[in-house]
């Protein structure tokens, strides 16, 4: 397996993306892996995913980016607006420039909110979207579980904050309310159901286990629960059997 670090330098926007692919194949189809908040393009989920994945496919390439002001993105605010043209960006870069014929996506935590956020939003692009405790509930998420203490008081206040895990992002109130009144439980995804598959940890202390069930039951979407498993499926096992899942959802070649 090779990777290569590209940027896409469109409308005034400069994306760093990673891209893992094998040598002298060429990319019929492009995995389009979106991260969590504070994550980043040299996430090791991703890495361990696109092993997998080329190892087993030689006509594929895994493209991960970074979202707005996550890892080396030089904006300096995070806004949903920013997160949908980065996704636009990034499908068009793996349709255009890198000659993708299929697209597919998978998706973790705050990503797979962006790319259902997406998906209602615009066409479809991709032919089958695997999603990994998808933050369907991602204003409460944020509020109530990644913030703490009394980061959420001050940013109500009017205050900038840096929130996340090992890594932060600046949080702003335009932020927040952007993510309340975008709350995509409130979507019907039905005529996309048959092609999205969702996995989630039943121990996940992050992502409410049940939030992300009633979710996809209410777009009879399927749903495979994962027992013990917590949010980052930080057991290998865990981990090794959901790339098994994605990949055989994705139906490759």
């Amino acid at each position: 397996m090779k990777s290569k670090y590209l940027e896409i330098n469109e409308q005034g926007n400069n994306i760093r993306c990673k891209a893992y692919f094998n040598e002298k194949c060429e990319a019929d189809s492009i995995v389009i892996y979106c991260t969590g908040f504070a994550g980043h393009k040299d996430n090791n989920a991703a890495n361990k995913f696109s092993e997998k994945l080329l190892s087993k496919h030689g006509n594929v390439m895994v493209l991960v980016f970074d979202w707005p002001a996550h890892g080396d993105d030089v904006k300096k605010k995070l806004t949903l607006n920013d997160c949908n043209t980065y996704l636009d960006l990034v499908i068009n870069e793996a349709k255009g420039a890198l000659g993708a014929k299929t697209l597919y996506c998978y998706a973790t935590s705050f990503g797979g909110y962006l790319v259902l956020k997406y998906i209602a939003e615009h066409e479809n692009p991709f032919q089958k979207i695997a999603l990994r405790c998808p933050a369907v509930n991602m204003y409460d998420v944020l509020t109530r579980t990644i913030m703490k203490n009394d980061e959420y008081d001050k940013i109500r206040k009017g205050k900038t904050v840096q929130v996340g895990f090992d890594r932060k992002i600046a949080v702003t109130k335009a932020f927040l309310d952007e993510l309340e009144s975008n709350d995509i439980r409130k979507l019907e995804y039905l005529d996309d159901a048959d092609n999205i598959l969702i996995f989630h940890g039943t121990a996940d202390e992050v992502v409410p286990f049940e939030d992300s069930k009633v979710f996809a039951d209410s777009n009879i979407i399927s749903f495979i629960p994962f027992e013990k498993a917590d949010h980052r499926f930080q057991n290998p096992l865990h981990m090794n059997l959901a790339n098994k899942y994605a990949m055989d959802f994705f139906e490759l070649d």
